[in-house]
């Protein structure tokens, strides 16, 4: 017998090779830690034990989450990235199918998926806002809403969100780009247990290199989390240097700042094209993914119902410039 025969055939993710040039496809933050913080962060992992196993759950760095967010201790649950708490919450609920609203981040159908759940698709509308709940959830069901939603950028209307979870469905709110927007529901959790947020530190605060994302929820929930999460879930470096970091939030805010002032630079530049964005980064509709990558430029080209379109994440700002005159100059051939 061939091994290859009792493998299952499964879509996965995947990912080539990072080329050179300026990257604005990954939706990161493109400001790196300054070498004085991070003097002072290796100065403490000198004394961090390698040889010991990091603690069961990262109690201090939930600590300083709960204080970041403004909510309990007990109601934070930290993960390897946000999207790694997914297959946790899809395996925590009992439910029939998981609701999806195209076009959306890939990764809840990459794990409902894999846990072989029953996926219904309910697509975003014209201005790419989430319908209406109410008619379409016979079943019992696990609604992810990405708010603001990756790739269009937007935010998705509170009265919509309160909609879905007064139909006493489970909820996972994906705030992943929430810094960047300045509106969070993640107050609701105080009236909604069937509320969860799921947040991270890849993208405000520069992290993504870490893992290190985290999710609200009741305590009740949280503490069901933690009995199906297995030991040891994240490394102690990662933990020490975001500890750390949240000693920093001025300076997070001030790159949040400069990158948003960059969003509205970009988009002021092609609103006849770009779409609104509450996010680190601009969904334009200019088929440039090919003119791009062919002058160094890398940036996420979209297939589907946004075939023809291109994500571009915020860069500095030369960057930026680059982007502006190769886009000014493609727009400008498309013309001839």
């Amino acid at each position: 017998m061939k091994i290859a025969d009792r493998l299952k055939n499964f879509e996965g993710y995947g990912c080539g090779p990072r080329e050179e040039g300026i990257h604005l496809d990954k939706n990161e933050t493109p400001f790196g830690l300054p070498n004085d913080i991070k003097d002072d962060i290796f100065e403490e992992l000198r004394e961090t034990q390698l040889n010991r196993y990091p603690p069961l759950i990262p109690e201090t760095l939930e600590k300083k989450i709960a204080d970041y967010v403004g909510c309990s201790t007990e109601k934070i649950s930290v993960g390897n990235g946000s999207d790694a708490l997914l297959p946790l919450l899809f395996e925590l609920f009992d439910a029939d199918q998981v609701v999806l609203n195209p076009t959306t981040f890939s990764m809840y159908s990459f794990y409902a998926k894999r846990k072989g759940l029953e996926i219904n698709e309910i697509p975003l509308d014209e201005n790419f806002v989430i319908p209406s709940y109410l008619d379409v959830l016979e079943k019992r069901s696990i609604i992810c809403i990405c708010s603001p939603n990756n790739p269009t950028g937007n935010r998705q209307p509170r009265d919509q969100i309160i909609e879905a979870l007064e139909s006493e469905n489970i909820v996972i709110l994906d705030e992943a780009y929430v810094e960047f927007s300045r509106e969070s529901n993640i107050d609701l959790i105080e009236k909604y247990d069937n509320l969860i947020v799921l947040r991270t530190l890849s993208k405000a605060f520069g992290l993504a290199g870490l893992r290190i994302g985290y999710c609200v929820g009741s305590v009740e929930m949280m503490e069901y989390l933690n009995k199906i999460r297995s030991p040891f879930s994240q490394d102690i470096l990662s933990i020490k240097i975001a500890e750390r970091l949240f000693e920093y939030t001025e300076m997070i805010e001030n790159n949040v700042k400069k990158i948003v002032d960059e969003r509205d630079r970009i988009f002021k530049r092609f609103k006849d094209h770009a779409y609104p964005s509450q996010s680190n980064f601009i969904l334009i509709d200019l088929d440039a993914y090919e003119y791009l990558r062919d002058r160094g430029i890398h940036v996420r080209k979209m297939g589907g119902r946004l075939e023809g379109m291109i994500r571009v994440t915020v860069g500095k700002e030369e960057e930026n410039d680059e982007l502006i005159s190769e886009l000014e100059r493609f727009i400008e051939g498309s013309k001839r």
